[in-house]
């Protein structure tokens, strides 16, 4: 069953990538005022294309995440092509996002239909689902044993479904497979990187990470903030839906009049000049960072993986060299750190660099990812994630909560700790505004 669903999805999301490849390579060289026009245009498109894909109403979300947890591993068949063909407008207009949201989409929608014609029990149907995602994953970014783990790491913070790991595994390779068998390649970065390993070198790889770990957390308040700031707009002005993603493609517009145009679109040169330890500006990771959240947050519809690869790879090349690091390795720790922060995905961000660049950076990377998973906190891109296990022992949240619920609250050991650090400053405070007796 795993196998199937990967020849499936692989042929869905080759057919997809396809179709996104040839529509950005006629864009990729337009003059700038067609961009200027393009962008608002496509964000009509964008609009109409969500908004009357979704008026009906549907008994289930398409929600991969939100179909393993809360429907049974069900989602609407309908909907199928609708995220793909929005997001490859989203992409050949110019707007700034990723394309590994539609391949997980329709990864989890075919595998959904598979287990549906098969009547699988609901135990099953959610793990054929996660096995969808996984292969969507693996076809997109040509990286199967992390992809296939990404899947089912990002269902919940601080736990992994094991009993679905070996189907999603096997589904992911198919996947892969296929898609090369149907013409899609993949950029790799293999690294010999053979020095000795360095105490010194690796403490700064550390710093890199928890510098990345922070980037992330901009990113994703950036992010949430965008979005509430054009909800808010649409509702204060009673704008109509669809218009929305028109007036994010105005601001990015006028953004694109002072910022360089390389940061629309993937990205993906860009980022391969971080990843080659050319010099890099030193905001890049913000510009870019910038235009994702006014593209996703004003009603485009895109993936949030790659643009995690882009401004890890652009970050990390700029706090290498600010460290005295090779900004090659520099910009390929900190490419998977944003992602095991943002996502909250370590495991699958360690495999991913082992697969990219290969394993004579594995300990670099493995700190690096840790570094940025842990500072970040309980915060994620997907509100949708279930927290099983609070990431710091000085944390307290319910199982089973959502991190878009904010259910966090300090523990009950660290909150008396603060308490007596408290009482002792202002015993201390006391003694020193005491008047001295005679």
């Amino acid at each position: 069953m795993a196998s199937i669903t990967g020849v499936l999805v692989g042929t869905g999301a080759s057919i997809f990538l396809q179709l996104l490849f040839y529509s950005t390579n006629q864009t990729a060289h337009i003059p700038l005022w067609v961009q200027l026009i393009l962008l608002p245009f496509g964000g009509l498109v964008n609009g109409l294309l969500i908004y009357f894909g979704y008026r009906k109403k549907h008994a289930e979300e398409d929600s991969v995440i939100a179909a393993v947890h809360k429907q049974k591993g069900r989602l609407p068949l309908k909907t199928l092509p609708i995220k793909p063909l929005a997001a490859v407008v989203t992409l050949a207009s110019g707007g700034s996002a990723g394309k590994e949201g539609p391949c997980s989409h329709i990864g989890g929608t075919l595998a959904s239909w598979l287990g549906r014609i098969m009547h699988l029990s609901p135990r099953l149907q959610r793990k054929i689902v996660a096995c969808g995602v996984s292969a969507g994953f693996a076809s997109v970014f040509g990286t199967p044993i992390a992809g296939a783990i990404y899947a089912v790491e990002v269902l919940s913070l601080g736990r992994i479904r094991h009993d679905y790991l070996f189907a999603a595994v096997i589904a992911g390779i198919t996947s892969f497979q296929i898609s090369k068998i149907w013409g899609i390649t993949y950029a790799y970065y293999p690294l010999d990187f053979v020095e000795d390993f360095s105490e010194a070198l690796f403490l700064k790889v550390i710093i890199i990470g928890i510098l990345c770990g922070l980037v992330a957390l901009l990113f994703i308040e950036m992010f949430e903030e965008m979005r509430l700031f054009f909800n808010y707009i649409q509702q204060r002005f009673r704008i109509w839906r669809p218009m929305m993603p028109v007036i994010g493609g105005v601001v990015l517009s006028i953004l694109i009049l002072f910022i360089p145009a390389d940061y629309l679109g993937l990205s993906l040169p860009i980022m391969d000049t971080a990843l080659r330890g050319e010099d890099i500006p030193a905001f890049a990771f913000f510009w870019k960072a910038l235009l994702v959240a006014v593209t996703l947050g004003s009603g485009f519809y895109g993936g949030i993986v790659t643009p995690q690869f882009v401004i890890g790879a652009l970050s990390g090349n700029v706090f290498a060299g600010m460290l005295g690091v090779n900004p090659i390795l520099g910009a390929s720790v900190g490419m998977v750190a944003v992602v095991a922060a943002a996502s909250n995905t370590p495991i699958a961000a360690v495999f991913m660099g082992f697969e990219l660049f290969g394993g004579s950076i594995g300990v670099y990377v493995v700190g690096a990812c840790l570094a940025a998973y842990i500072i970040i906190g309980h915060r994620s891109v997907y509100p949708d994630q279930l927290i099983a296990f609070s990431k710091s022992i000085w944390m307290h949240t319910k199982p089973g909560s959502s991190l878009g619920e904010r259910d966090i609250q300090i523990s009950y050991g660290l909150l008396r700790k603060i308490q007596r650090w408290q009482r002792r400053q202002a015993a201390k405070h006391g003694r020193l505004k005491s008047p001295k007796k005679k």
